[in-house]
């Protein structure tokens, strides 16, 4: 196991929520892995190299070994097969599509519609004015609905007393709403609980933008922050 598991790479952006789901995920199964920064603003992602392991140019991608998957839905369900240490996705059949459902909520129909593409065409469409509310109607909409779809199933996280997938999608985008977004959080008071839960645990923080080899904060002590690869585990 110690010999794969030293095999995985995370290629990843600091600030984005898609691949903080699954630093929190190899967090979460103890699993080693190298921690390859692409700068989304410097467009290393249009790179032939990058684009070689995923042809649509997002983050995050993972490899291991001679496997190559891109998305974060299809690394997370990779990472469960593969690793069954420490299940993140419940055995009960109900309680899992619920998972499914939550998770989905948060990367189709919150995410795309904040990511940096869909901002830098509505900056150069419309006006740079436009960013936030256009993000924070959709980010809001979304809370909405999952604060209706978890309030008869959550416990201390989002389906119940133990860490599963839904809050691995939710705990990046609360952060991002608040952090980037400005989002009002008075008004979503299970999604700000919860959001007060993942804060206690260390798995999920390490994982979080600000704590990454490439976020700005970090840029100081690092001598070549482009695409220096980087060791780093839970």
């Amino acid at each position: 196991m110690a010999h794969e598991e030293k095999k995985l790479k995370l290629y990843s952006y600091w600030r984005s929520s898609c691949s903080c789901r699954i630093r929190i995920a190899l967090n979460l199964k103890g699993l080693e892995y190298q921690y390859i920064p692409v700068n989304l603003l410097k467009g290393e992602q249009f790179s032939p190299e990058f684009q070689k392991l995923n042809p649509i140019g997002y983050v995050p991608v993972l490899v291991d070994g001679d496997i190559v998957i891109s998305d974060s839905f299809a690394i997370f369900m990779y990472l469960e097969e593969k690793y069954p240490q420490h299940p993140l996705l419940p055995s009960d059949l109900q309680k899992k599509a619920l998972n499914f459902q939550a998770a989905n909520i948060v990367c189709s129909s919150i995410q795309p519609l904040q990511n940096l593409a869909v901002l830098k065409y509505i900056e150069e469409k419309a006006s740079p004015d436009e960013k936030i509310p256009w993000a924070k109607r959709h980010i809001e909409k979304g809370f909405e609905a999952l604060e209706k779809l978890l309030k008869d199933h959550a416990g201390i996280y989002a389906t119940g007393d133990e860490v599963f997938m839904a809050d691995l999608f939710l705990a990046p985008q609360v952060h991002a709403g608040i952090k980037r977004f400005n989002v009002d959080m008075a008004k979503f008071p299970l999604l700000s609980r919860l959001n007060e839960a993942y804060s206690e645990l260390p798995h999920f923080q390490n994982a979080m933008p600000e704590n990454q080899p490439d976020s700005p904060s970090a840029w100081g002590s690092m001598a070549n922050s482009s695409t220096k690869s980087i060791k780093c585990h839970k």
